[in-house]
């Protein structure tokens, strides 16, 4: 089978260098049993290579289960991994098995690896070297045939040099190392992405796709993509849906993409090189100055009609739930505010709207759960 036949097997589009040195790698590792690291910035497609490795080895009938760690609570992450056994702890009403014993013969991504705590980090060192764990509440050791990759957007080096990461395990994991890059250091890649991604949210949504211009393929091209494939794959979607399947033009990737041209709508973050972690933290900064904006707007509008104690809703959450949580002075300046304390209030005020529930809340503030459960640990809110 030739390079590019793989590729089309298994779904990895691209014909950069970068691309084309990872599918030689897989190539050559997936029928073999060795753990393999993957490591990249979020949203470079990890979880496609992972499933490409599985599916090109001698496991590829067997299953193949993906668990983020940064997604599952500490104190649960354990039993999820490994099981537990029927009263082990508070609510363990019946024996359950972990996501090593149902992969069993299969391969296990452990994506986020980097969130692992160094507690967990010893037991999951213990099944690569010898396929022993033990169920959380047992005694007994039990045995796994697994194949486990690993994946992680964090600089695990770092990690152990600061103490948050085990050096054994480390060292145990990067012996195949696979790392993705950014989609701004290939963007030879973007043009077959981007085709690709069109004719796909073309069919699953029943809309005819009638192409897109060179010139709005180039500011494709010219952007940075600091969500990398994922954030490409979801603006496309947009503008296919959004525009009914309209030729897509520099007028449309203009109004969707800021950072391409000075007359950008908002419809999406600015273009910049900063890590995940502060996009989100930015991201959700200016969605409070635009909710504080806007009530401020209602405020004075409501003022203007005479109209008292109305009870209105912006994005979501009730405006007097927001307005209890932002300045209340009009003029105040957002320079004399800190970050941490708007970003904690908005936070606190889309969680207590949905009454703790921290899936519809990250929702609303466009963040991950793992991002929402890491800020809640961070600013100690109590839900």
């Amino acid at each position: 089978m030739t390079r590019e036949e793989f590729q089309r097997e298994h779904g990895i589009i691209g014909q950069s260098v970068g691309i084309t040195e990872i599918v030689d790698i897989i190539r050559q590792v997936a029928p073999t049993d060795l753990t393999v690291l993957i490591t990249g910035e979020s949203g470079v497609g990890k979880e496609v290579i992972a499933k490409a490795i599985h599916a090109a080895s001698k496991r590829a009938s067997k299953p193949m289960i993906s668990v983020n760690a940064g997604a599952i609570p500490e104190g649960i992450l354990e039993s999820e991994l490994f099981g537990h056994e029927k009263g082990s702890f508070t609510g363990a009403t019946e024996t359950r098995k972990g996501y090593f014993e149902l992969a069993d013969q299969g391969s296990l991504l452990l994506d986020e690896i980097g969130e692992l705590p160094l507690a967990t980090q010893v037991k999951f060192l213990r099944v690569l070297e010898s396929g022993e764990y033990m169920r959380v509440g047992s005694a007994v050791p039990r045995k796994t045939d697994v194949r486990a990759i690993a994946a992680t957007n964090k600089n695990l080096e770092s990690e152990v040099h600061n103490g948050r990461f085990r050096e054994d395990l480390y060292f145990r994991l990067r012996s195949i190392n696979i790392p993705i890059p950014p989609l701004r250091e290939r963007r030879e890649d973007i043009p077959l992405l981007a085709k690709e991604f069109l004719r796909a949210v073309g069919a699953k949504n029943g809309i005819p796709i009638n192409g897109i211009t060179d010139e709005a393929m180039e500011l494709l091209r010219q952007y940075d993509w600091p969500g990398n494939v994922r954030e490409l794959k979801n603006v496309l979607e947009s503008m296919v849906v959004v525009e009914g399947g309209k030729k897509i033009d520099e007028t449309i990737v203009r109004k969707f993409i800021r950072g391409v041209s000075g007359n950008g709508h908002n419809y999406l973050p600015v273009s910049t090189r900063k890590t995940p972690e502060q996009a989100e933290r930015e991201l959700i900064y200016r969605a409070l100055l635009e909710v504080k904006s806007d009530i401020l707007d209602i405020k004075r509008m409501l003022s203007h009609d005479g109209v008292s104690g109305a009870f209105e809703t912006h994005r979501g959450i009730p405006t007097n739930v927001i307005e209890a949580d932002v300045a209340s002075e009009p003029h105040e300046s957002s320079d004399h505010v800190s970050l941490n304390d708007m970003e904690r209030k908005l936070i606190a005020s889309a969680l207590e709207h949905h009454k703790g529930n921290r899936r519809l809340a990250s929702k609303q503030l466009k963040i991950s759960e793992r991002t929402l459960y890491r800020k809640i640990k961070e600013y100690g809110l109590e839900y």
